[in-house]
């Protein structure tokens, strides 16, 4: 008996419908996340599951999980660190196979010599409630040999959402009508059932998890009732610590089929006049091309810039093309820019940060640190 050979290039017609979707389209908690991919693409919630599935087995999806809004049950931050170049690679390996808290693990260069461009090593971090950002990066940089690091945590969200398939083709100035929402980093505290059940939904599916009674196992995993468990989720989606449901491609690494769904990952900078971040933040994220857009202080090292954002593209002038775009659109709109720059990625892992507590001790334990003497000193963020 011949088999028969599912599709699995995201350039084939319906795993393009289904992707357009399912990597950033399922905002919040979905109790039927599958059977909405489907719906939202047209395509029977049979040949959704068995491309997913063989999409993920091949190794074009990276992972298929619901993700959290971190930010909000995790202290977080973008981490630039100044590492010599020698122990550049070995630093990254150190970030990305051996800290669980370290979640984008990213080298980054600039077309010149600029402020701050001695950071070559950038990683996203999170550290359950309690916790020191500060301490912990202090343990990293002793096992990296770093010479220093400085922590950007993020002051508002503007945009989130990583849809690369649905971004191919899109023209420099693309936008929405309106500006993106500001979107408030405020810590929800959850008790002992509530983790539980975090933990299990958040955890990212194997390709034989994904039926069309999505949640069901899950439920019995964090050991509630199913009408439990789609309750709690729902209220995670109220207090806003729910993501999307999405379906990850790789950014920049060429995936199973030979295919590279983007080569340039650029971090943009801009630093804008103090009281009009969240107005610039707005702006910036209402074009269609930004994946990421946050207000965060760069402070002397990165010459004062106060908005981030990430836009990828297999292309690099039309990537700076939508940077020009941008920086047009926020001078038309009375935004003026003082300084910008753009930070280029180069090798890139990504993972999900752990964000649980327990973990974060067994993990304190396994290397000699004291859990206690992780957390914060009363009083202060550090």
């Amino acid at each position: 008996m011949s088999s028969v050979t599912v599709p699995v290039e995201t350039t084939d017609a319906i795993n393009q419908r289904i992707l357009a979707v399912a990597e950033d389209r399922l905002q919040g908690f979905q109790p039927d996340p599958l059977g909405e991919i489907a719906r939202q693409s047209g395509v029977p919630l049979e040949t959704v599951i068995e491309r997913i599935r063989a999409m993920l087995r091949a190794g074009v999806i990276r992972r298929v999980r619901q993700t959290l809004l971190a930010t909000n049950l995790a202290q977080g931050a973008l981490v630039a660190w100044e590492v010599p170049q020698e122990r550049l690679d070995a630093a990254f390996d150190f970030m990305f196979q051996q800290d669980p808290f370290s979640g984008h693990v990213v080298t980054r260069s600039t077309d010149a010599a600029t402020p701050g461009s001695q950071y070559r090593l950038w990683t996203t971090l999170k550290v359950p409630q309690g916790y020191s950002l500060a301490r912990h990066c202090e343990f990293l940089q002793g096992k990296v040999g770093a010479k220093n690091f400085i922590l950007l945590p993020a002051k508002k969200l503007f945009a989130l959402g990583v849809g690369h398939v649905r971004r191919r083709g899109m023209e420099p100035g693309a936008r929405a009508d309106v500006p993106g929402e500001v979107t408030d980093v405020a810590l929800c505290e959850l008790n002992e059932l509530e983790w539980r059940i975090l933990c299990a939904l958040k955890r990212e599916f194997a390709p034989e998890e994904l039926v069309m009674n999505l949640w069901d196992a899950r439920a019995w995993e964090a050991r509630v009732p199913l009408p439990t468990f789609l309750e709690v989720a729902a209220d995670f989606d109220r207090r806003k610590i729910i993501g999307r449901f999405s379906t990850f491609l790789e950014h920049v690494k060429p995936l199973t089929t030979g295919e590279q769904v983007t080569r340039y990952n650029a971090l943009f900078h801009w630093a804008v006049p103090p009281g009009r971040e969240l107005d610039a933040g707005r702006e910036v994220a209402r074009h269609f091309i930004m994946t990421h857009a946050y207000w965060r202080e760069g402070g002397p090292e990165f010459r004062n810039v106060n908005v981030m954002g990430v836009a990828h593209g297999t292309d690099k002038p039309l990537v700076l093309a939508h940077k020009a775009a941008i920086d047009a659109h926020l001078r038309e709109a009375g935004i003026e820019i003082g300084y910008t720059n753009v930070f280029w990625g180069g090798r890139s892992e990504i993972k999900p940060s752990e964000i649980s507590p327990f973990a974060y001790c067994d993990w304190c334990r396994g290397v000699g640190l004291d859990p206690e003497k992780m957390k914060n000193k009363p009083g202060t963020g550090g």
